[in-house]
């Protein structure tokens, strides 16, 4: 997770103005961040939906019948428009489940927390770049992995599908299998001749 998640954290107070909110995002290309209390504790997540949802003034000029704006009735401070208690995510958890968070539900980035702290985030964009891994860059990761594993195998990919050849020992591809599949970027694994 480490490998993949984006460790240089922007965060957000919930008394900031949501102003300051949307100029980071704008400022850092993320399209979410976690909102942290005084003590640096996950209180929310503020997403790019949050912010604008409720921040523009309808334009009088587009309506027949003029719209009535009242002072204050947009959103001031990050605490008004962020989703409290967010789904999280920890460092130590395979990207399998943060795929299934991310998919399951309509969260686009998951706070990563170890011991109640945010150390990162991980978007669906983070999740992309993996996938979008050449198979020549996950052929020599995975070819390293077995050779400091002193499994030797033929490596082949193809479309993120591993082909591992040359090992007969159930034993030897146990070892190969657990050490190919931790090579971010791997979709499936096969065994050939």
């Amino acid at each position: 997770m480490r490998d993949v998640m984006t460790s240089e954290l922007v965060s957000v107070r919930p008394g900031s103005p949501v102003k300051h909110a949307i100029q980071l995002m704008h400022a850092h290309q993320i399209t979410a961040m976690p909102v942290l209390d005084e003590e640096d504790r996950l209180v929310g997540v503020v997403s790019e939906a949050d912010v604008i949802r409720g921040s523009m003034i309808p334009d009088r000029r587009a309506r027949e019948i003029p719209v009535e704006v009242e002072a204050g009735s947009l959103p001031a401070t990050v605490a008004d428009v962020m989703t409290p208690g967010p789904v999280t995510i920890r460092s130590d958890q395979d990207l399998a489940t943060a795929v299934e968070r991310l998919a399951d539900t309509q969260v686009k980035s998951l706070p990563v927390v170890d011991d109640g702290r945010v150390v990162g985030m991980l978007s669906r964009r983070d999740l992309i770049a993996v996938l979008a891994r050449s198979d020549e860059q996950i052929a020599a990761d995975v070819d390293g992995l077995l050779r400091e594993g002193a499994v030797p195998c033929q490596v082949d990919v193809v479309d993120g599908v591993v082909e591992l050849r040359g090992q007969s020992d159930p034993q030897a591809r146990g070892i190969a299998r657990v050490l190919a599949v931790s090579v971010p970027g791997v979709v499936g694994l096969r065994f050939g001749d």
